[in-house]
């Protein structure tokens, strides 16, 4: 690399926006920041923008905008905050960014990941919302738009690196894949006494600290369920060519299944800062300040199959993926009210699956074609939801 790469960092606050911060300030000569998004957390980002100078930070909650600003000022920061209704979505597709960082959580990192497509943008994608609610519109805007897709979810990543980098190749080459999955903390759980968990237990991830939502969808396997969705459209692929297999060590990351029945896989110890390194540098390599693996200290490797008993969400996967185009946007619109309605109190734990499965059988999409129908469709869903909720918790 010649010049620096200058980046949006959407979500830098979260768990995937500090590691990517951490990979970029060991490569400060091949990266700067160019603008920081995050929704209510103003003391990091301060740090945050102290540390890179970041031309644009962009705070979600107006108020939480307005304290930023008054911090940066008193700190003496020039980084500007953005407080225009699309804020995102200009940063994202701004003339001057060169690569974008998309972790927001959620179906609202939409906008800015179709902002970036558009635009042309290399696309660190880490909101696999995104493609999970945007499905085939998204990726129109990536073919559209020129812009270069690079997964960052660990097990796509695991999955990218294990193809051939001529994708044109693909279709003749891949028998399946097979996305592995950790089990979360309920993975030897009585299933009858999922109905006792509490947020905290479901949070306690066995070897990732992560955010309360995504930690609840891995205790539910719900985050296994969107990933079987992204893969559908990362990798041109039919539902029944994705499989998963619980690997609780989660040393190995995914695998391909190649039709001469060779599998290929990818491992590395758990961290997040390997896949941001391999999105950053792709397709050169650059140091990402993981420990490597000590393979005369690692425990056996094991597998186990998905429990459709413990785990219901994620064979919700291949359901929505065979129904009506917009489908998997329901699913997630219902998934994120219900599990903000479980962190909240109002229903228990195994009643996230209920919620989510009545949102479906309720709305019934009619293929929507563009980003104002996917987010009609998406407040129909929460709508849905809540009313779900409303009846469900009550019982």
């Amino acid at each position: 690399m010649t010049t620096k790469q200058r980046l949006t960092v959407l979500g830098s606050t979260g768990s995937v926006g500090a590691n990517t911060l951490d990979v970029v300030a060991r490569h400060l000569d091949q990266y700067e920041v160019f603008a920081l998004s995050a929704s209510t957390q103003v003391e990091v980002m301060l740090a945050q923008c102290a540390q890179f100078k970041p031309r644009y930070a962009v705070m979600v909650s107006a108020p939480h905008a307005k304290q930023l600003a008054e911090r940066l000022k008193a700190h003496g920061l020039a980084t500007e905050v953005l407080r225009t209704p699309n804020a995102l979505e200009v940063i994202a597709s701004h003339d001057e960014v060169d690569a974008v960082m998309a972790a927001i959580v959620g179906a609202a990192g939409l906008a800015p990941c179709l902002a970036a497509a558009n635009a042309g943008k290399r696309l660190l994608l880490a909101n696999k919302e995104a493609i999970v609610v945007g499905g085939a519109v998204f990726m129109r805007a990536v073919k559209a738009g020129g812009a270069t897709l690079l997964p960052i979810d660990s097990e796509h990543s695991a999955i990218f690196q294990s193809l051939p980098e001529d994708s044109s190749t693909w279709a003749r080459r891949i028998d399946h894949i097979l996305l592995t999955a950790s089990g979360g903390p309920f993975r030897t759980r009585d299933p009858l006494t999922l109905r006792d968990v509490t947020p905290d237990q479901a949070c306690a991830h066995p070897n990732f600290a992560m955010g309360r939502k995504i930690s609840i969808d891995s205790a539910t396997m719900m985050n296994k369920a969107l990933e079987v969705i992204e893969a559908r459209w990362l990798f041109n692929l039919t539902p029944e060519q994705i499989k998963v297999v619980i690997h609780p060590q989660q040393i190995i990351h995914s695998m391909v299944q190649f039709v001469d029945a060779s599998i290929i896989a990818q491992l590395g110890t758990p961290d997040m800062r390997v896949p941001i390194a391999v999105g950053l540098a792709w397709p050169e390599r650059i140091e990402s300040g993981t420990p490597t693996l000590d393979f005369s200290k690692l425990a056996a490797l094991t597998f186990e199959e998905a429990d459709a008993v413990r785990f219901p969400g994620l064979h919700l996967s291949w359901q929505t993926l065979r129904a009506p185009q917009g489908t998997t946007a329901v699913l997630n619109a219902a998934n994120e009210v219900s599990v903000a309605a479980f962190l909240g109190g109002k229903i228990r734990f195994d009643q996230i699956h209920a919620v989510n499965l009545e949102t479906l059988e309720r709305v019934i999409p009619s293929n929507p074609d563009s980003l104002e129908a996917l987010l009609a469709l998406d407040g129909q869903s929460r709508a849905a939801a809540e009313d779900a909720v409303a009846r469900i918790g009550s019982v």
